[in-house]
């Protein structure tokens, strides 16, 4: 493996890591969707406040996945987020209501009052979990578009990629894409259900609630999960022999997943702490770390299905309308001069997250409670 190669590998684990850090600060989304769900303003205040500590991390994380893949994937990002225009504006725009409501939800005198707000921030926890999920989803079914880089020579229309004139809405009615957008959006709403079991000290009614809504979603989320799992073990896709040729390959996914076999491994354990998270929370009334189980359980499989999506030669974002098109790790990442320079800043990252997790046991050191939130001056 040239030292290329080897960058091209350590910088799509990076963004794997990105994405799977992504998926499980999702339950942010996931809290929101259910701000209705249970009776009472105080409740739904908790859950507000509860949120409120944690949701720039996710509107972070969500830049920071954007802002490697532009670095290290230039490509993908150009034809992507350039590309399925329709698409990413209205994540985009989800997460940007996300951020007004919280900034102006209990402002005295808004003018829309706080129901408006609320509204606002339910509608990024459906939309905005479906979306990226689906937005992931063509990573693994493939999109509508076609690359020539010599377009970048006709001054009329310097575009190197050119889409389908519906810009990213196609891949929305893809029932493949929103197999995984709803499996993402119901462990979005499970671990929000975990997380405020956990971060919040709440009456016996309401933790039993709270407990109801793990084992239900958790469900839900299982029978999605399941669906998409062997839907894309089935699916065919295809790898890169030589620069510009591809081949298809049946059941590529499956056949990564034999061929890496450590990563099975992986994806068994990550499972298993998931379920173990959701069922054990769901039956024992004591139990209120199951937040950090199925947390670092979905972290694992989300790390191995975005590795298996583009090692191996395998084309992890695929055009249905040119297979020449498809792009690989290989042909859309950066030189080797920019891949290498942003690997001595990749270093500083676990300090990072060293900081990230000590701010957040700071913040989370007692569960929040009515009686604190009374005494707080700020409120989300």
């Amino acid at each position: 493996m040239t030292e290329l190669e080897l960058l091209q590998a350590y910088w799509w684990l990076i963004i794997a890591v990105l994405g799977a850090a992504l998926v499980f600060l999702l339950f942010v989304q996931g809290g929101q969707s259910m701000l209705y769900c249970h009776q009472g303003n105080e409740n739904r205040q908790l859950m507000v406040n509860s949120l409120g500590r944690k949701w720039e991390l996710t509107f972070t994380t969500l830049v920071v996945f954007g802002g490697a893949f532009f670095a290290s994937f230039p490509l993908f990002y150009s034809t992507s987020f350039g590309g399925a225009y329709w698409l990413w504006m209205l994540i985009l725009l989800s997460f940007v209501l996300q951020a007004v409501s919280y900034e102006f939800r209990r402002k005295r005198g808004n003018l829309y009052g706080t129901r408006t707000y609320d509204i606002f921030l339910m509608f990024n926890g459906l939309f905005g979990c479906v979306l990226l999920g689906v937005a992931v989803g063509m990573m693994f079914f493939g999109a509508e578009f076609t690359i020539s880089k010599t377009n970048i020579l006709d001054p009329g229309a310097p575009v190197i990629s050119q889409w389908s004139s519906t810009r990213g809405l196609e891949a929305i009615i893809d029932w493949k894409n929103l197999l995984l957008g709803f499996a993402v959006f119901f462990l979005a709403r499970t671990q929000a259900a975990l997380y405020f079991i956990n971060n919040i000290d709440a009456d016996n009614s309401f933790d039993k609630a709270l407990r109801k809504k793990v084992l239900v979603n958790g469900a839900v989320f299982a029978v999605f999960f399941v669906g998409f799992l062997i839907v894309l073990m089935l699916a065919g896709g295809v790898r890169q022999v030589a620069a510009g040729q591809f081949t298809e390959v049946n059941n590529i996914y499956f056949d990564n997943l034999i061929t890496m076999w450590p990563l099975a491994i992986v994806l068994l354990l990550g499972v298993v702490m998931v379920l173990y998270g959701i069922i054990r929370s769901a039956f024992c009334n004591k139990f209120r770390k199951g937040i950090w189980f199925s947390g670092a359980g979905s972290v694992l499989v989300v790390i191995v299905l975005i590795l298996i999506a583009g090692y191996e030669g395998t084309a992890y974002y695929r055009s249905t309308l040119d297979v020449g098109s498809s792009l690989t790790i290989a042909n859309s990442s950066s030189s080797l001069f920019t891949l290498k320079t942003m690997s001595y800043v990749s270093i500083l990252v676990p300090f990072v997250l060293a900081y990230i997790w000590y701010v957040w046991r700071k913040m989370n050191a007692t569960p929040i409670s009515a009686e604190e939130l009374n005494k707080e001056p700020h409120q989300y």
